[in-house]
Formats: structure tokens, sequence, C-alpha cells
């Protein structure tokens, strides 16, 4: 059983950044691919970014690319999202993921265990 807790989210302007970090609970956290979702209101959750198990392999949208960076630290439990250059349609509620095969997958059924997620907020 893995829990999952995201934090970093908030306001901010068109051209601004913010990091999030989702800390895991329990051990084996190594061994889990970690993903990045997001939902916007209206809209069906959809892909951001996801990163291998041991780090060499990531995952980015289109939308995202160049723009978003992927990165965890096993030491801490912890996966980040660097986010730049934000835009008003990156705003939606952020999510991070746990994939126990280790894979940096942008299916969201590879998922098994999810957290409660994180709002951002860019405003023009």
């Amino acid at each position: 059983q893995v829990q999952l807790v995201e934090s970093g989210g908030g306001l901010v302007q068109a051209g601004g950044s913010l990091r999030l970090s989702c800390e895991a609970s329990g051990r084996a956290f190594s061994s889990y691919g970690m993903g990045w979702f997001r939902q916007a209101p209206g809209k069906e959750r959809e892909f951001v970014a996801a990163i291998s198990r041991s780090g060499p392999t990531t995952v980015y949208a289109d939308s995202v690319k160049g723009r978003f960076t992927i990165s965890r630290d096993n030491a801490k439990n912890t996966v980040y999202l660097q986010m730049n250059s934000l835009k008003p349609e990156d705003t939606a509620f952020y999510y991070c993921a746990a994939d126990p095969f280790g894979m940096a997958s942008m299916r969201p059924n590879q998922y098994k265990y999810w957290g409660q997620g994180t709002q951002v907020t860019v405003s023009s």
C-alpha cells in the first residue's frame, strides 16, 4: 500500500513557475514508476508527465514538453514536477500516481495508487 500526498499548488500569473511535490509513504517507493496527471473543470483527466522507477526514462505530454520537468528523489520518497512558463490553460487539479510495474506510462489505468491532488491556477 502506498499513500501519496501532493503539495506546492497555488495561484500564479502566466509566465510564472511552480514546483509540485508528491511524497509517498511506505517502502519500495524506488520500485514505482510515477506519473503526474491533471484535470480541469469539465474535462477528462489527462497525462502530464511520467518517470520510471530508476529515473532514466521520462515522458511528457506535448502540451508541456519543454516547460515542465519531472524528477524524483528516491531517498526522500518524493517525485517533483517543475512547471515553468505557465499558461492559463495549465489551470487544473494536479494528481500524482504510482505504477507498481515501475514504468513511465502515459495510461491512467497503469497506475494503482493516486494522491488527492493539488490545485494549480494560472491567471492571465
